[in-house]
């Protein structure tokens, strides 16, 4: 079959390259794609939000499933529109969305499903935010209800900070109409895990996990940022442990959303902590983590475009989902600058000398027909990615690749999959 991917990053490039891995694909699109897209399938100059523009390609092309990546089109119903028009589309509706377009809908989906989450309040009134800050203490976590690129947390250690947090998003509008409402909760301590699992309406299937490094610099410091790097699985965590998670939260919040009347179909990913007192939902969203699919999807030994073909005819029980036990790890090479101002349309050189054992997705990345060079286009620009038998093994490799690329200005952390300790928790 014609398989169109929608979006542009590094969790795009991730998913063309495995859909062109299974015997089901015949032509591959991505919309509007990058610099690595373009060299395992056509890129189609379309924004992601642009629904009828792509409901459009669709036809043109005559793909028979668009496979969506980010969240922004699933948030504006790219999935609903598509089914109007009979197109095969795989990710959840506009409704469905909410549990991660809005972290008060989430809030609410879960406590209808009895799943444990990290307790606060929301407001829409900036004196009554600041009220409540002054009434709890630091340290608090203030948050946007709506979608604000990953960035859209703030851990405050101080009631400063707390203050400024809720003046951000609220007040200056730092993050759009995403800060038209906050919501301030207990800051949790422990261990923070994501958790994916593939859902249709009336299946969900095994889960895998990964561990995210928001923060730009070595040793948790710095900035949030939309994600340095990652690894799979959680190494602190056992198949036990981890069947046990998707059997206690994302079960019952498929099994919510379909009593709500909005059922779940794609991927579900659960942003968890683990605390001493046992795990608590921290964030959803409505699709692959990114840069966690780069770990993720290298891991899945399944066809892709089974399950994903399974998931939108609703029987995805007729399918097994297999993940492999070498873990993965990915190191995010990033511009200078980032995720502050960088710089954009810089060369980038040495991909050619990456060895075979390693990936490299690309993210913020576009190839110049002009000067025959890959440029850089974005603030994280590639995801190294090195598989391996251990964790150490694969960590070795990935540094190995990122080793012999090169850009002006290149940043990266050189602490992916050796942190530890506890950490606070964060989007």
């Amino acid at each position: 079959m014609n398989i169109l991917v929608v979006g542009n990053g590094g969790r795009e490039h991730a998913l063309a390259w495995k859909l062109a891995q299974s015997r089901l694909t015949d032509e591959l699109f991505v919309a509007p794609g990058n610099g690595g897209t373009v060299q395992i399938a056509t890129n189609l100059e379309i924004s992601a939000t642009d629904i009828n523009g792509l409901a459009k390609a669709v036809g043109e092309h005559g793909i028979d499933l668009t496979v969506v990546g980010p969240e922004a089109p699933l948030a504006e119903g790219i999935v609903d529109r598509f089914e109007e028009l009979g197109l095969p589309v795989f990710g959840p509706s506009r409704a469905a969305s909410r549990l991660e377009s809005s972290k008060i809908f989430a809030r609410d989906v879960m406590e209808k499903a009895g799943v444990p989450f990290a307790q606060g309040e929301w407001f829409d009134s900036v004196e009554e935010a600041h009220r409540y800050i002054n009434e709890v203490g630091a340290p608090v976590v203030v948050k946007a209800d709506g979608l604000a690129a990953g960035k859209g947390v703030t851990v405050a250690a101080t009631l400063e900070e707390g203050h400024r947090a809720v003046d951000e998003a609220m007040v200056d509008r730092v993050f759009g109409e995403a800060g038209d409402r906050v919501i301030i909760e207990e800051c949790l301590v422990g261990r923070e895990v994501s958790l994916f699992v593939f859902a249709d309406a009336n299946t969900v299937s095994a889960a895998v996990t990964a561990c995210d490094y928001k923060r730009q610099l070595d040793g948790d410091e710095g900035p949030n940022t939309g994600g340095m790097g990652c690894y799979s699985p959680a190494e602190f965590l056992s198949e036990a442990e981890v069947q046990e998670l998707r059997d206690n939260i994302a079960v019952p919040v498929i099994e919510a959303m379909a009593a709500m009347g909005c059922p779940y179909k794609g991927v579900l990913y659960a942003g968890l902590m683990i605390t001493n007192d046992g795990s608590r939902v921290l964030e959803f969203n409505v699709r692959l983590g990114d840069p966690e699919a780069q770990v993720v999807l290298p891991r899945l030994e399944s066809d892709l475009v089974e399950i994903i073909d399974a998931v939108v005819k609703d029987r995805l029980s007729d399918v097994e989902v297999n993940w492999g036990s070498d873990p993965a790890v990915c190191v995010v090479l990033a511009s200078g600058g980032y995720p502050g101002k960088y710089q954009i349309g810089l060369p980038i050189t040495g991909l050619e000398s990456v060895g075979r054992d390693t990936l490299a997705f690309h993210a913020g990345t576009f190839y110049d027909f002009e000067s025959g060079e890959l440029k850089t286009s974005g603030g994280r620009v590639l995801g190294v990615v090195g598989r391996g038998r251990t964790l150490s093994d694969a960590r070795e490799i990935a540094y190995q690749g990122a080793e012999v690329i090169g850009f002006e200005g290149r940043q990266l952390r050189r602490d992916i999959g050796l942190i530890k300790e506890a950490v606070t928790t964060g989007e």
